[in-house]
């Protein structure tokens, strides 16, 4: 649990890096906020156009409601 940042709406790079790690693809990670286990929702998505399909999750927190995109391929957010 981060109490520094416990105001802040979003999370920090910091934090998100920190769910990144510890995201394994089958198990949601816990919140560095709040500690409680986060819920996964997949982004669906077309190419429109684009010549590719993003794959993408949206890991939310139902304890303090926080949450963060990841791009599955790629490992990053957003």
């Amino acid at each position: 649990m981060n109490e520094d940042h416990a105001g802040e709406a979003q999370y920090t790079p910091a934090e998100v890096d920190d769910i990144r790690r510890s995201y394994s693809g089958e198990h949601p990670p816990d919140c560095p906020r709040c500690g409680s286990r986060m819920t996964r929702r997949p982004i669906g998505g077309g190419s429109f156009g684009l010549g590719y399909a993003r794959r993408r999750e949206w890991l939310i927190c139902p304890g303090c409601k926080r949450s963060a995109l990841f791009d599955l391929k790629r490992g990053t957010r957003n």
